[in-house]
């Protein structure tokens, strides 16, 4: 990938990362006090929807930017050595190292986001001070690995779907695709992914608001997943997931939609 490729992904995704986290906080919001141990109403309800939203703000732009450099670095350099049958393997691995590098940028921000939205008395400001007093720097990265456990599979779910869709419609009508055909093939592609990781996504969730100390807070995935089924079964594991979907169906059609209309602008 040349310089000016690099350049048009860097700032494509950068904006497609912020347009999408802005403009759908509320559902976000929403999901996560859903999802959250103390329970909807005790974590807040529908008060203070945007609580968390300045810790969003600072961390979309370098985190989507991140993703979608890594990502068609790696599409690139896996495709050129790849039989086109590979196709899927080369998203699907490529999809894996992009969230792999954002989620270094993602997991701190998303820490203090999510504890902001369940305690919506408090600033995200307060809740970083509060983070880095409590538990140092490295509270700010507790959930990495489960968050990095639940955004491969769902990247190993949308991305390659995501690619198949674009192809299969652009094959279909005889040429390239225009953006908000894009946006389609991802709002389709992100919402069955959403669904389908929204355990995960619980897991994580709990892990990220657990008091420090708590022995959720240093439980693994599979832990949580299972206290989560025995408390409150099927039910609880999917819990949040039509937010979820909502907010990825749509997320994905602003976000990839945004991400391909920028960078063909640049390029």
């Amino acid at each position: 990938m040349d310089r000016r490729e690099f350049t048009a992904s860097l700032v494509a995704g950068g904006c497609a990362g912020m347009c999408v986290d802005l403009t759908l906080f509320p559902l976000d919001t929403i999901k996560t006090r859903l999802q959250s141990q103390q329970g909807f109403y005790k974590a807040g309800g529908f008060r203070g929807i945007y609580a968390g939203v300045p810790s969003a703000a600072v961390g979309s732009f370098p985190n989507a930017a991140a993703f979608f450099v890594t990502y068609e670095s790696a599409k690139s350099l896996l495709g050129g050595t790849a039989a086109h049958s590979m196709a899927p393997v080369t998203h699907m691995v490529a999809a894996s190292l992009g969230e792999i590098v954002a989620c270094l940028i993602r997991v701190p921000t998303e820490v203090v986001k999510q504890r902001a939205q369940a305690s919506p008395s408090s600033s995200s400001y307060q809740e970083l001070v509060r983070t880095l007093r409590e538990e140092g720097f490295r509270g700010l990265y507790r959930g990495y690995r489960s968050t990095v456990l639940r955004e491969i599979p769902f990247s190993l779910v949308q991305f390659p779907l995501w690619e198949y869709l674009k192809s299969l419609w652009s094959l279909r009508q005889g040429h390239a695709l225009y953006s908000w055909q894009s946006a389609v093939c991802g709002a389709f592609a992100g919402g069955v992914a959403a669904f389908v990781t929204t355990p995960l996504d619980v897991a994580k969730t709990r892990i990220m608001l657990a008091k420090a100390g708590t022995k959720t807070a240093s439980a693994n995935i599979p832990v949580v997943l299972h206290e989560v089924w025995r408390s409150r079964g099927l039910t609880g594991l999917f819990a949040g997931s039509i937010p979820r979907m909502a907010f990825i169906s749509i997320g994905g059609f602003i976000f990839l939609g945004a991400y391909e209309k920028v960078r063909s602008m640049l390029l």
